[in-house]
């Protein structure tokens, strides 16, 4: 019987593999070699990674001055490379596609699998940076090493920017260091990125195409008690810890106001016409009137829409006190701010103060001050096609536009005068996919499909 089910399985198998498209299996390879490489910051190199990608464009024909590898003197392991696929038309701006190849740590021993061997199993693919980001940076790389290949005429130029430093604050971040230093490489009239996607249901179907204009700049604050101390053996009304637990109970209770924008009004009035009911009158009347606090109560049970509609600060780190015997002389928390487009930290920073009302407690920005990506226009130039293409690879499935409640190597592109859409295309499963957590994955249809959808677009932007 062991046998039996073995043969199956190899059966099987083989007509998964027979069944793949020769343009699937040369893009799987390349995917395979992009995730293998290990570029996360305490260990891996995305140099090596950018590296091996510029051979795989320079054997489909792209000339050197065409590819620029790019480095900082001072982190050698954290380079990456621009492509440059030139359009007919001269006059026509061009497209950059951007993809950051660093990942997050990911230790071997907390992993079912290996995190740096790309693993197909029970159809998904496993792997550190299987979904973020480099199944987008794979798509792109095989996308224009096969226009390059097959001759495919585009009039306007692509652009293609890998990157690394995406993943950590304080890292060399590629983006930052090209629109600073070299913004003629990467001068376009609108970027795709990460951000959008699309999602799907507990039973792994589509139920939601997006498009991503406009996402949160992440910025930390420090809240700080501080107090003479003493023995623990005379308590005092005024202890450090106590004054911090206040404040930061003061933090938790705030609620920033709804601040609507393009993305998140498109959203609204999208989701209220599929949902109906009560949420999609709670909807309706919030587009109406941001201020209605029923409306705002009720929709904002849901964490995504919560996120989604406001400013969000939450404490992430706690300390405070130095012994056991000891009243505390200090104690502080990190607060973990996620900015909504059109509000700044100055103003963030001002409701934070107002909201804590308590002038003991010291209240500090944590360098560095990020950019804010300005928000972004939904054009009909940008949207359609991304809608059209949806209504063939995704029929009957919702299209909607959507705002990140995270941040993405935006805030370093937008600030140049390129705006930045998260593409849609890749699903996300219900459960995240492990992105910077365990066992990371992404279905291998999603992959496949995204991939052709992903070429389609381009070429449908690059054709206008």
């Amino acid at each position: 019987m062991k046998r039996m089910i073995a043969l199956a399985a190899l059966l099987a198998a083989g007509t998964a593999q027979a069944q793949q498209r020769p343009d699937q299996t040369a893009f799987r390879a390349l995917y395979k070699e992009l995730v293998e490489t290990n570029t996360a910051l305490s260990n891996g190199s995305c140099t090596d990674a950018a590296a091996k990608m510029a051979v795989r464009l320079k054997a489909a024909g792209f000339r050197d001055e065409e590819l620029t590898a790019f480095a900082d003197p001072a982190h050698p392991k954290d380079g990456g490379l621009v492509a440059v696929l030139p359009g007919t038309d001269s006059k026509a701006k061009a497209i950059l596609l951007l993809a950051h190849i660093d990942v997050v740590e990911a230790k071997r021993e907390d992993w079912t699998r290996d995190p740096f061997t790309l693993i197909e199993e029970g159809g998904y693919f496993y792997g550190r940076g299987t979904y973020d980001d480099k199944a987008q940076a794979a798509i792109f790389t095989d996308m224009l090493a096969r226009f390059r290949k097959d001759g495919t005429k585009l009039k306007r130029t692509v652009k293609l920017a890998l990157t690394c430093g995406e993943e950590t604050t304080y890292a060399f971040n590629g983006a930052e260091w090209l629109a600073k230093n070299r913004p003629e490489l990467i001068a376009a009239e609108f970027a795709l990125n990460e951000g959008g996607g699309g999602r799907l249901n507990a039973e792994g179907k589509p139920e939601l195409v997006a498009i991503q204009a406009g996402e949160k700049a992440v910025q930390n604050f420090r809240i700080e008690a501080t107090n003479p101390g003493g023995h623990s053996s005379r308590p005092r009304p005024d202890n450090a810890i106590y004054e911090l637990a206040d404040a930061l109970e003061k933090v938790r209770a705030y609620r920033f106001p709804v601040r609507l924008n393009d993305a998140t009004r498109a959203f609204l009035t999208n989701a209220a016409r599929q949902r109906g009911g009560e949420a999609g009158a709670a909807m309706t009347r919030l587009l109406a009137n941001p201020q209605d606090a029923a409306a705002d109560a009720l929709l904002s049970r849901d964490p995504d829409l919560f996120t989604m509609l406001r400013t969000t600060c939450v404490a992430t780190l706690l300390d405070g006190g130095h012994a056991n015997n000891a009243l505390p002389q200090r104690a502080g928390a990190n607060i973990n701010c996620r900015v909504i487009p059109g509000e700044s930290y100055d103003s963030t920073e001002q409701a934070l103060a107002q909201a804590i009302g308590d002038p003991k407690i010291k209240l500090t920005r944590v360098p560095p001050d990020r950019p804010v990506a300005p928000p972004v226009t939904l054009t009909q130039a940008v949207v359609g096609p991304a809608q059209t293409l949806a209504r063939k690879y995704f029929p009957g499935v919702p299209f909607t536009p959507t705002m990140l409640p995270g941040g993405t190597d935006a805030v370093h592109v937008a600030p140049a005068g390129i705006p930045v859409y998260g593409v849609p295309g890749l699903m996300i499963d219900p459960d995240g996919n492990g992105i910077h957590g365990l066992n990371e994955r992404i279905r291998v249809d999603v992959l496949y499909k995204g991939r052709d959808y992903l070429t389609d677009l381009v070429k449908a932007y690059a054709a206008r």
